[in-house]
């Protein structure tokens, strides 16, 4: 059976790729686009599609959440930048239809997470951690919700909240750094697709984990395995690490 998909934001660069991706995939069809929710008849495009892949801003993406709990229609989101209120609300349409919601539907940056739950249970003592994610000029949340998942990982391995450690920038005297802290930088620059390094710095050794896209086409082919996943699975909220099979709690 082939798996009907309509694609958000088609016209930007991650909408295009998807396109392309959706396009040479044997069991998929184009059931239909959105280029902007508010220059469109979205109900429309939705009527007899199997799941909506959504990568593009917080507002259109609560808007066709919504549309796609009434209209019973499965939806894969790749958008950054939610609050925790409205995370809240992502995972609760989980329980009338299929959702899957990751930061990062690479399967590479997938299987870093699992990488960096394992360096932080073992690296729990003398190093201090440092996220620094690079991407292109027009990103417009940061630090990028790959980065910040990938706190989350580290922090929760370590015992600790990440809203109570996180360090998003320095300036000034800031004075020694707090060896319980975890800490962020961002770099925003030309077109560079998305790159992450988690360090683990002690004395006399530092540990790297990178991952770095070279391509739209990983997000965009994970995007694909979500949408397959939840045609078997029917409704409930997963993430990508339910998608990969590397769920271990």
């Amino acid at each position: 059976m082939m798996l009907k998909v309509v694609i958000a934001g088609s016209s930007g660069r991650m909408g295009k790729t998807l396109l392309e991706a959706v396009t040479e995939a044997s069991d998929c069809v184009l059931h239909g686009v959105l280029s902007r929710s508010d220059s469109n008849d979205v109900p429309s495009a939705l009527i007899g599609a199997d799941v909506l892949i959504d990568f593009t801003r917080v507002e259109a993406t609560m808007q066709h959440l919504q549309l796609c709990e009434r209209m019973g229609i499965n939806i894969v989101i790749g958008t950054t930048g939610f609050n925790a209120e409205q995370k809240q609300r992502i995972a609760k349409a989980g329980n009338k239809i299929g959702v899957v919601f990751a930061p990062n539907m690479s399967v590479g940056v997938n299987l870093t997470l699992g990488l960096l739950e394992m360096a932080a249970k073992i690296l729990n003592q003398g190093y201090d951690i440092e996220i620094i994610e690079a991407h292109h000029r027009h990103k417009v949340d940061a630090p990028s919700g790959t980065a910040l998942r990938m706190g989350e990982v580290v922090a929760q391995a370590l015992g600790r909240n990440l809203s109570e450690c996180a360090v998003y920038g320095r300036e000034g005297n800031t004075g020694e750094r707090d060896a319980q802290t975890i800490g962020f930088s961002t770099i925003r620059a030309g077109d560079i697709i998305g790159e992450h390094t988690v360090m683990f710095a002690g004395l006399g050794e530092r540990i790297e984990i990178s991952h770095k896209a070279s391509s739209r086409m990983t997000f965009a082919q994970g995007a694909l395995r979500a949408a397959r996943f939840l045609a078997e699975k029917g409704k409930g909220y997963y993430d990508m690490q339910d998608v990969l099979g590397l769920r271990t709690d």
